[in-house]
């Protein structure tokens, strides 16, 4: 109650009413500096969360191309020592691996277009957008 007469008091003169509208334009304008700020700050933050995805997988990239070098020579030398390369088996092995590999390689590098997390972000967004335009034709 005290707060309505302080705010009719304030209306009967009206340079206080004129510096309260200033103030609420000064307020939201402050508000959507707030916002524009919050969202450079989240756009910085998915950027950042994003090369932190990339280099996590480019290193299961290397840590799992280190242990195919290290298992496909041990296979080749179990092979050689098996049946002196008559029939190199470990050949198999080799190129089952190494597509899953290359494949790997693809997604950690952000090679293929169609693995990349802006891609999914963009498709996310079509299909929002679909949505949206779907309900808005039925409303």
């Amino acid at each position: 109650m005290k707060h309505l007469s302080i705010l009719f008091s304030l209306e009967k003169n009206g340079s206080s009413v004129k510096s309260g509208r200033f103030l609420e334009k000064k307020k939201s304008l402050f508000n959507f500096k707030q916002i524009i700020m919050d969202y450079k700050n989240n756009e910085r933050e998915n950027r950042y969360l994003r090369a932190k995805d990339q280099v996590v997988e480019i290193k299961k990239f290397y840590t799992n191309l280190f242990f195919y070098i290290i298992f496909i020579s041990f296979l080749a030398a179990l092979n050689y020592y098996t049946n002196a390369w008559r029939y190199m088996w470990f050949l198999w092995a080799a190129m089952g691996w190494g597509i899953g590999l290359i494949f790997q390689a693809f997604k950690a590098f952000r090679w293929a277009p169609f693995l990349d997390k802006n891609w999914e972000e963009r498709k996310i967004k079509e299909l929002m957008d679909e949505d949206e335009e779907l309900h808005n034709r039925w409303s």
